[in-house]
């Protein structure tokens, strides 16, 4: 077999439609692709596009960061913001996938840098940043900090 070294994106996938009681052919209309293409991913054959698992993973209502991580277009071992910053720039419609790849190359090379390489911790975190670790303590990451600050001084 020819596989592409996304088997473990085609199984997981085979899995997510299995569990959701769906056909190949029902999940290739919901997504909006082909049922042979769609087959061919789940058997390994084919690597998807961004959009295409974010078609899929709508679909199939998961989450379309866990397919690109299994895909092998975003690292598991990246930090949060970083991931989410990729997926956006990966699943925008309006921009086509040259124009993504330099996006994300730029992207890149900013956070190197400004000291965030790949795979690295935060600056913030190294370095102890009290407004990074107020936010992380008080798991306030919403923005609401405030309302946190009073059971952090008390504890």
């Amino acid at each position: 077999m020819a596989s592409l070294n996304v088997g473990n994106l085609g199984e997981y996938l085979r899995e997510q439609r299995r569990n959701a009681q769906l056909s190949l052919r029902q999940l290739a209309d919901a997504a909006g692709v082909s049922n042979p293409y769609l087959s061919q991913i789940e058997r390994g054959l084919r690597k998807p596009s961004a959009e295409v698992l974010q078609q899929v993973a709508k679909a199939l209502r998961i989450s379309a960061e866990t397919l690109y991580v299994r895909a092998g277009i975003l690292d598991a071992e990246r930090d949060r913001d970083e991931v989410e910053t990729r997926a956006v720039i990966l699943a925008d419609p309006s921009l086509n996938e040259r124009q993504k790849q330099v996006l994300l190359q730029i992207y890149e090379s900013f956070r190197k840098e400004n000291g965030f390489g790949v795979g690295e911790p935060a600056a913030g975190e190294e370095a102890g940043d009290p407004a990074q670790d107020r936010d992380v303590d008080s798991g306030a990451a919403d923005g609401h900090g405030a309302d946190a600050d009073p059971r952090r001084t008390a504890g």
